[in-house]
């Protein structure tokens, strides 16, 4: 056991000591563990939402929030809010109106072009999708 002598915590050779990280995540509110939970169960190197800008191609990851169905105007479409842990982008499929396995919870690794909606969102529209195993 490591630990600096001003802190008072005594820390593993990783930098994390075992009561003090304990302490924290148990003084921490749930979506913030939900957050670091989510950076932490992606295995590709993907962009963090909180560093996305409009017009660059990226691959994000994270679980869905939302799915939901619009089928307002001629075209219906699927629309679902990803979060990473450090931010949601929308991800938009134009001309569907169900996509197998697109639900709630599930996580999920998004490929294409960024764009900034009329209300400042960040969207990606018709993005390529790998869905991965949920790993809880």
């Amino acid at each position: 056991m490591v630990g600096s002598p001003d802190d008072g915590v005594a820390r593993s050779e990783g930098g994390r000591g075992g009561f003090g990280n304990w302490v924290r995540r148990l003084a921490a509110p749930s979506q913030e563990l939900f957050a670091e939970g989510v950076r932490h169960e992606t295995d590709v190197e993907a962009t963090p939402v909180d560093e996305l800008q409009a017009r660059q191609r990226v691959t994000v990851a994270g679980r869905l929030r939302t799915v939901v169905l619009r089928i307002e105007g001629r075209s219906p479409s699927v629309e679902a809010e990803l979060f990473d842990g450090t931010g949601q982008v929308l991800l938009v499929w134009m001309g569907r109106r169900r996509i197998v396995g697109l639900e709630p919870g599930t996580r999920l690794v998004a490929r294409g072009r960024v764009a900034q909606s009329h209300d400042g969102r960040l969207v990606i529209y018709n993005p390529t999708y790998e869905l991965r195993p949920s790993g809880r």
